[in-house]
């Protein structure tokens, strides 16, 4: 079959095996998405999607002239090599930034098949009499374009997540008028490159890439801490856009269809978290339109008095309680307690204690990050609910743990106006009968920087300490 595929890859038309492998590939790319949905299925997706880009790559090196079949594998081996390793031995907390990094690889990987192809027209097959067709040169600009914004500003939010840099938005004066200049000058480069002579295009191609990098920077810094988790989905987004141009540069039907599906799902995605957290969208992705709102409450209010408690207590109080939701947060995910938390759950529910877990859109600093850390402890995802879901139960909850969570349980989301996280849906723990909350300090604030008037109310005990360390003083304490 392969030299049957080999055989036909330079003939007309398109061979029909070829296609049909790449067919095969898509839908399994699709089913990967689909397993991705939901933990319980997540493993299926993952071997979904691997397979089929197994047999993506395959059919890619059989059916074209390799110069080096041996430099390709080894390529392929010390890539496989390197993923493995870091799969291996990244912490779950460091996901995120992990996340924003291989994002930065994509884009790059775009930028430099997209010079590859302007620099060697002929080894992609698109060198004709006049030199490189003009919708070419479009798709090649924008896949350089998008790949080259997708890399710089995914670097920026690998430094916000891992801590390298300040997580506050960087306002830079008239950021809006520069980052919508540099966006215009980046559609006439593409235009005037399709267009320019063979002899003229290097200039054009250059200021096209060095302003793409830069707009990607540009567009990245002024988003604060709050919105990390829209960003990684966005960036993920153009990750796939970026693919997609490629592919149709290069005549790939599976990167054009892989990049089609990762473009669109995290758009979808981007989109659903901007709703959750009463974001507009095209701010966001814009890059700090509406910064100015949440760059303020970068301090901590005035101290005020509050209640402060101990493992002993919250245990006792835990068992003597019939309904508990537990809202976990990047606190937990930092001190590594979810599977102390998991071990808490298994002894209030031996003691007859209804527990649940209350998961925030989000939660973390990217999608979907608490549910992949309580899946980790092996919390049954029965127990696990959304916002909209478990939120009315609050009334009726006898104790709301919470762990690490800040911003997605403070209630000046509804009360006060010039708030940053004014609007945007949050757990009702103000309701609950009697609140813990865990921190290691009255002295920090939440990721987007306001305090938290839960903190201060009647029924809520502070429990100040590592988030691990406590709830293991509280699992010996219900042992006791």
């Amino acid at each position: 079959m392969f030299s049957f595929l080999a055989a036909g890859a330079d003939g007309a038309g398109v061979n029909p095996w070829v296609a049909l492998a790449y067919l095969v590939s898509g839908v399994l790319f699709i089913l990967a998405l689909r397993g991705l949905s939901h933990p319980t299925t997540s493993l299926a997706g993952n071997r979904y999607g691997m397979i089929g880009m197994l047999i993506a790559v395959v059919t890619t090196l059989v059916t074209h002239d390799i110069a080096n079949i041996a430099e390709v594998g080894i390529a392929i081996l010390l890539g496989g090599i390197l993923g493995f390793t870091i799969a291996r031995r990244i912490a779950m907390t460091a996901m995120p930034e992990l996340v924003a990094a291989f994002h930065s690889l994509v884009g790059l990987a775009a930028v430099l098949v997209g010079w590859a192809a302007y620099l060697n027209p002929e080894a992609f097959g698109l060198l004709t009499e006049t030199g490189i067709n003009p919708v070419s040169k479009i798709e090649m600009g924008l896949g350089i374009a998008i790949g080259a914004i997708t890399f710089s500003g995914s670097v920026i939010a690998f430094a916000k997540l891992a801590g390298k840099m300040s997580g506050a938005p960087i306002l830079l004066p008239m950021r809006h008028v520069i980052n919508l200049g540099t966006l215009a000058a980046i559609i006439v480069l593409t235009a005037m490159f399709a267009h320019a002579a063979p002899e003229d295009t290097m200039p054009l191609i250059v200021a096209l890439t060095v302003l793409a990098f830069a707009i990607g920077f540009l567009l990245i810094i002024p988003i604060g801490g709050a919105d990390m988790p829209v960003v990684v989905s966005m960036l993920n987004s153009y990750s796939g856009w970026a693919a997609a141009a490629m592919g149709f540069t290069l005549g790939n039907t599976a990167m054009i269809i892989t990049g089609a599906l990762v473009g669109s799902s995290g758009a979808i995605l981007s989109y659903i978290m901007c709703k959750a957290m009463n974001r507009s969208f095209i701010s966001v992705i814009a890059g700090g339109f509406g910064a100015e709102d949440s760059a303020g409450g970068g301090e901590a209010r005035e101290q005020r008095p509050y209640k402060q408690g101990s493992a002993d207590d919250a245990a006792f109080m835990l068992q003597q309680a019939e309904n508990v939701i537990i809202i976990p947060g990047y606190g937990m995910a930092v001190a590594q307690a979810q599977h102390a938390l998991r071990e808490m759950c298994d002894l209030l529910e031996e003691q007859g204690v209804n527990v649940k877990f209350a998961i925030h859109p989000v939660a973390g600093r990217m999608p979907g990050h608490m549910n992949v850390l309580l899946a980790e402890a092996s919390v049954d995802y029965d127990k696990v609910f959304e916002l909209e879901d478990i939120n009315s139960e609050f009334a009726q909850c006898d104790v709301a743990f919470i762990i690490g969570a800040n911003d997605v349980v403070n209630p000046a989301a509804k009360t006060d106006k010039s708030s940053p996280i004014y609007g945007m849906p949050v757990f009702d723990v103000d309701k609950a009968k009697q609140v813990f909350f865990i921190k290691r300090s009255m002295g920090g604030v939440g990721y987007a920087g306001v305090d938290n008037d839960v903190f201060y109310m009647d029924q809520t005990m502070m429990l100040l300490s590592d988030a691990k360390k406590m709830v293991e003083e509280i699992n010996k304490a219900l042992g006791e």
